[in-house]
């Protein structure tokens, strides 16, 4: 069966995507012998609709940010049946996709990714274009380290006409403006608000609103109601605050947004550590090299002679005491607002940012791990037996390997948030096999020797110290070595 070609010039190999435009294809630019991306759109050349319009709106509109990290729009051509734009091919994933596989990020790893999407949005806004479509699944994360934005379909240059009925609006509602969500017209403020939604989304796991099939519903919210907060935002929090005000004029501008994100302002510098590319280890940017494709260890705990991290309240009251000034200058950052929005969100909107998060842990467990028992209310939990710790090890190691986010819910909120790489390492490794376990419960630690098969690196053998808590009738992991 011969290949099938498009305008004599790119071979078509199979379909990687689809979306509501059309289904996206990988092929091969057989001139200029490179990978390219081709997604099929509209009707028959003569026929006008709505897709092709778009679709020759987003080449122009791609052709004129030309940035490192929007998605290249090299080609729109025309066949007897279709039309076909042709694009930049990023092998990887969504960013929509990473965090429903890997879990919610820290705000170190989701800081650089989105500082790069700022940064693309940044070009666009001076160039006078408005997005209008940013989300977590138009965030391409390539094998490379690369982070991408695509689909400027729905965009719109400042003094472009509207492609849509009035009224009608655009883009997907989890993440739209409330001015937007009301009917307004989309402006650079607007987006600034998306990438504050998907800022959200990357670090709770789910989306800002609850959408699924009751649209207007989800709507209502949005245009109606006070903007969700995380409590958990660390440093990212007053960014996230101030770019979900519903207030547009009280949003900064996407180009403070990044700078803010770049500067990392309340951040304490992290020792200096040897990042000299390996050939197990190669030099990726430090931004997405979680994502990459390199065999993570398991998580690490921290060294006893590390200065301890400091306590929830403590970040509460150095957020407290920080004012936002100008985000242009990042000097300073707005008192994080304690709100929890304690529910796993799945929006059917057509694409794959809503996808729920299996084993999620949310603010209310969180508070239950944290939540002493008290001795008013209830007995004091019997000290468990070597042979209940044992059996606690077995059933953890089984658990995590066959569903890591059961297993994340399993360490107390602390050592959660020391184990940002937690579900990339448990989501990897395949046949774990307990060779011997020994508990000691004056101590509260579980130690037990195991192998198990990780890809690239083959049969692991490890001697793993579990140390326990005890919270009610729960037993938590609250560090290992």
């Amino acid at each position: 069966m011969s290949a099938v070609r498009v305008a004599d010039r790119y071979t078509l190999d199979r379909e990687i995507g689809r979306g509501g435009s059309g289904a996206v294809w990988l092929g091969r630019d057989e001139l200029l012998g490179r990978e390219v991306a081709l997604k099929r759109v509209g009707m028959p050349p003569g026929a006008v609709d709505a897709d092709t319009l778009r679709a020759e709106r987003e080449a122009r509109l791609a052709a004129r940010v030309n940035h490192p990290h929007v998605v290249a729009v090299f080609d729109l051509v025309e066949t007897a049946d279709s039309h076909w734009l042709v694009m930049e091919y990023v092998a990887g994933t969504t960013l929509a996709k990473a965090i429903a596989t890997r879990g919610p990020m820290p705000p170190d790893t989701a800081a650089p990714l989105l500082a790069k999407i700022a940064d693309a949005l940044a070009a666009a806004h001076a160039a006078d274009i408005v997005h209008r479509d940013v989300k977590p699944s138009n965030i391409l994360i390539g094998d490379d380290g690369s982070v991408k934005l695509t689909d400027f379909g729905i965009a719109r240059g400042v003094a472009d006409a509207s492609l849509t009925q009035t009224g009608l609006v655009t883009g997907s509602p989890a993440y739209l403006s409330p001015e937007v969500a009301s009917g307004a017209s989309a402006t650079t403020a607007s987006d600034v608000w998306s990438l504050g939604a998907t800022m959200f989304h990357a670090l709770a796991g789910r989306p800002p609103y609850d959408v699924g099939d009751n649209v207007l519903g989800g709507m209502y919210k949005i245009v109606n109601e006070e903007p969700p907060r995380l409590r958990d935002a660390g440093w990212l929090a007053p960014l996230l605050e101030m770019t979900m005000t519903r207030d547009p004029a009280q949003r900064p501008t996407m180009a403070d947004v990044r700078d803010y994100l770049h500067a990392r302002p309340g951040v304490r510098p992290e020792p200096a550590v040897d990042r000299t590319p390996t050939r197990e280890s190669p030099a990726v940017d430090s931004a997405t090299a979680s994502m990459a494709a390199v065999p993570p260890p398991p998580p690490a705990p921290p060294r006893s002679d590390d200065p301890p991290a400091p306590t929830r309240s403590d970040a509460e009251r150095t957020d407290r005491r920080r004012r936002v000034g100008m985000l242009a200058v990042v000097a300073a950052a707005l008192a994080a607002v304690a709100a929890v929005i304690g529910v796993v969100m799945v929006i059917a909107s057509g694409g794959d940012d809503e996808a729920p998060l299996a084993g999620d842990v949310t603010s209310a467990s969180e508070e239950q791990q944290n939540s002493p028992t008290d001795p008013t209310t209830s007995e004091e939990p019997e000290q468990p037996t070597a042979a209940e710790l044992e059996d606690f090890a077995t059933s953890y190691v089984r658990t995590a390997s066959q569903d890591p986010g059961a297993g994340f819910a399993q360490l107390t909120a602390a050592y959660q948030r020391q184990s940002p790489d937690y579900r990339r390492f448990w989501g990897r490794m395949s046949n774990p096999e307990i060779l011997r376990v020994s508990a000691d419960p004056e101590a509260m630690t579980v130690t037990y020797r195991y192998k198990y098969e990780f890809p690239g690196v083959g049969n692991r053998t490890e001697t793993v110290t579990l140390e326990l808590v005890q919270r009610g009738d729960r037993i938590l992991i609250s560090g290992a070595r």
